[in-house]
């Protein structure tokens, strides 16, 4: 009896074989796709509403700013974000959508991005004529912290921080290609080098001259230089956190009395890449006051993880 199986029969099972596989990952892919179209339109209208819900509160116009690093293509790739020129466009958009005397409300979750963009949107927010606050729930860094300075109010969580507004050329501080030139002479510098430093100093006169004109809005002009000066010249390292405190002693006008549903919103912007959270704790219920503000020493109450 012969059991050799036919080389014909072969040729079918592995044809199934392959037909199988193919279906198999084409529907587990349009299945993925479809987890993360509806999944995403979900998360995008728990935001609306939040941010609907805060306006009706506040009777403002509320925008939010946030760059997270976030799953955005099907592949699950993250990501990371900040301050462009398609933001300054939105940005200036909302604005121009807003009656003159209406409040405006921006909440600020940045590392900062291109100064150009910063200065637009710092520059609308101070020609703006009704109250402008700006809402930062953890940090808002470089062009996040220029944002905030053309706010009649900062509010800032009790461990939020702002930063310097020195600017950087390419991945080098301004400040530091400058000093090169007091280490070494100049013939011992390439003209590579010798073009950057003529290009550091210049954005450093001409960040500090617009940080002033947007002071100018809080202070008199002898502060507000003093200020541009101190947060534009380098004096710290470009990722250097000033705190709540600091930020008063500046002469700013801050508050700590932070709106629920800010952190809420929060919320539905998570870290993006995926595994298990490295930051874990037990839920709690939020307190608030009459207000709707959650006092200093009460937390976010979800889980989180980045």
């Amino acid at each position: 009896m012969d059991n050799t199986v036919k080389p014909g029969w072969i040729n079918r099972i592995a044809s199934v074989s392959r037909a199988f596989f193919w279906t198999l990952l084409s529907l587990m892919l349009v299945l993925l796709i479809l987890f993360q179209f509806f999944g995403s339109r979900a998360t995008q209208s728990a935001r609306d509403n939040l941010l609907k819900g805060l306006e009706q509160d506040r009777k403002s116009r509320v925008i939010a700013l946030i760059h997270r690093q976030e799953n955005v293509s099907f592949l699950g790739v993250p990501v990371s974000s900040n301050i462009s020129i398609e933001d300054s466009e939105a940005v200036l958009r909302a604005i121009r959508f807003t009656p003159p005397d209406q409040p405006i409300d921006m909440i600020l979750h940045t590392p900062g991005g291109l100064v150009l963009a910063a200065e637009q949107i710092a520059k609308a927010l101070v020609e703006h004529k009704g109250k402008v606050t700006v809402f930062v729930p953890h940090y808002a860094m470089s062009g996040g912290t220029l944002i905030a300075l053309a706010a009649d109010e900062i509010v800032m969580d009790a461990n939020a921080v702002l930063g310097p507004v020195d600017p950087q050329i390419g991945t080098m501080p301004a400040a530091s290609i400058v000093n090169l030139l007091r280490f070494k002479k100049p013939a011992q510098i390439s003209d590579e080098m010798l073009i950057l430093a003529d290009m550091a100093q210049k954005a450093r006169v001409q960040v500090a001259s617009f940080v002033v004109q947007v002071l100018l809005k809080h202070m008199p002009q002898k502060k507000a230089v003093e200020l541009a000066t101190i947060l534009s010249e380098g004096r710290w390292t470009h990722d250097f956190p000033l705190p709540v405190q600091a930020i008063r002693e500046f002469g700013l006008k801050v508050s700590t009395d932070m709106p629920r549903k800010v952190y809420e919103l929060m919320d539905l912007y998570p870290q993006g890449g995926g595994g298990r959270p490295s930051v874990l704790y037990v839920p709690m219920r939020r307190a608030t006051n009459q207000k709707g503000t959650v006092p200093d020493n009460q937390a976010p109450s979800n889980t989180s993880g980045k």
